[in-house]
């Protein structure tokens, strides 16, 4: 038998001698030789014509299942993984291995990864050729369908904005979360737009269980900013649940959506209940004990909190029907004294502040159901007049807590920094304070407003909250 190369001459010769014999006449006869001879020339003996030794193999996702890396599922639904194609084919030539956390669970071409407890897993597939690797990852954030919330001494808090996500939380310094996921407008729809983008609550509540601490759905009106207090004479919430059918619509709305995405209860902040017209004032203020009754009725396991004020409205509170909530957060800050124009400058928030807005409910409920605001902003003046006061009601704003310390590293040991004219806020030291009075003076305990303001590690001021509280 001639060997390759002697074959591949001859059939030069031949090509040549056949064109000039056939002057290109018959062009069938020269692409037969051309074909031949690339067959020859390209194909090793005993080796397979398709792929060579160095072909990298690829896992083409069809119907786009690792688009996106993360999910979020429940404790009893799937997460599937399908429309996959495999390359080099035939598929037995390629060797496909799905893993979860790193151990095989199966060599199909799909998976369907069904977890039978909550969690975070990595779902990773894996194609293997000539001892190449080629590899899609996907996590998978778990709900689990039960589980048991820790143990505690006093209730710590951290009330979120509707702006925080999972990661604004330690969940080792909490017991439980509120998170401001529900904003009520006029007409009496809910906007859930901030919980639901990127299934930010559904994150949350699966974060929140795996580390056994309680999420509730906090329900607010339309808020002004940094501090949490509503629009100046603005009274959304208010305004919705003193309407009889607009009140039942709304509560019927924020339980489906509690039940539909797990979440442990509800906290409605009404803070905006205030008016200039004290008849409208006064027909909100008594709408809540119906709200309430609603909301007890549609979640009879789940919890339901209240949080209110101690200005002028506290006189109007129907505090016989917060006996339907398990306890009420009392905003026990921002005394008011040092705002507006030609306001002294200083702490809004003190000590004596928070002890005199505790007395005020204690002398209403039984101290066992109520628990008290701390916050983690500041205020900051930053215009003053010539007696060094804060000039108007435009001079000054809030500063989240974690925003001061990026400027002044050394503000978690301080009540006031020279930022601008000055920013007076609470640090550890003050929040250590409050937070042994609340515990040795028997209140259920304390929330920090807002908890995405604080930072994590040894200058939190919620983990100094916690570890006086339990």
């Amino acid at each position: 038998m001639q060997s390759t190369e002697k074959l591949k001459i001859n059939l030069d010769k031949q090509m040549i001698t056949s064109f000039k014999i056939y002057h290109m006449g018959n062009i069938k006869h020269l692409m037969l030789y051309v074909v031949l001879l690339t067959c020859l020339v390209g194909c090793k003996k005993g080796k397979e014509a398709d792929y060579d030794d160095n072909f990298h193999p690829r896992i083409i996702d069809n119907n786009g299942v690792f688009t996106s890396p993360n999910r979020i599922i429940f404790q009893g639904q799937s997460a599937i993984y399908s429309g996959l194609a495999f390359s080099p084919k035939p598929i037995e030539k390629t060797k496909i291995s799905w893993k979860v956390n790193n151990k095989e669970v199966s060599t199909d071409t799909t998976f369907t990864f069904a977890p039978v407890a909550g969690g975070e897993y990595e779902i990773k597939v894996e194609a293997t050729y000539n001892g190449q690797t080629s590899t899609r990852i996907s996590k998978v954030l778990v709900s689990p369908s039960t589980y048991t919330p820790k143990t505690f001494t006093n209730v710590a808090v951290a009330y979120l904005t509707e702006n925080a996500v999972a990661a604004s939380v330690d969940y080792a310094t909490v017991t439980h979360i509120v998170y401001t996921g529900a904003r009520v407008t006029p007409t009496g729809a809910v906007d859930f737009s901030k919980g639901n983008q990127a299934q930010n609550l559904d994150e949350q509540v699966a974060r929140a269980h795996i580390n056994k601490v309680p999420l509730l759905l906090g329900v607010t009106g339309t808020l002004s900013g940094i501090d949490g207090w509503s629009l100046y004479n603005n009274a959304d919430f208010g305004s919705v649940i003193s309407d009889p059918v607009k009140r039942v619509a709304l509560a019927t709305t924020i339980a489906q959506y509690v039940t539909d995405h797990k979440v442990d209860g509800v906290d409605i902040l009404m803070t905006d209940l205030g008016n200039d017209d004290a008849a409208i004032t006064n027909k909100n203020m008594q709408s809540i004990g119906p709200f309430l009754s609603l909301l007890r009725t549609a979640l009879p396991t789940q919890l339901l909190t209240v949080s209110v004020t101690t200005n002028y409205l506290h006189w109007d509170y129907p505090v016989a029907d917060f006996a339907k909530a398990d306890w009420v957060n009392v905003h026990a800050y921002e005394d008011g004294v040092h705002v507006g124009p030609d306001a002294p400058r200083g702490q809004p928030s003190g000590f004596d502040f928070m002890v005199a807005g505790a007395d005020i409910w204690k002398n209403k409920m039984p101290k066992e159901k109520i628990v008290i605001g701390i916050p983690a902003f500041g205020l900051r003046y930053n215009e003053i007049n010539a007696a060094g006061n804060n000039l108007g009601w435009g001079s000054y704003d809030y500063m989240p807590f974690k925003d001061i310390l990026s400027l002044d590293p050394n503000a978690h040991q301080k009540e006031m920094s020279d930022i601008k004219f000055g920013v007076y806020y609470n640090g550890i030291p003050l929040v250590d304070k409050k937070a042994a009075y609340i515990k040795s003076n028997g209140f259920k305990g304390a929330y920090l407003y807002a908890g995405d303001y604080d930072v994590k590690g040894a200058n939190s001021l919620m983990g100094a909250i916690y570890k006086t509280l339990n």
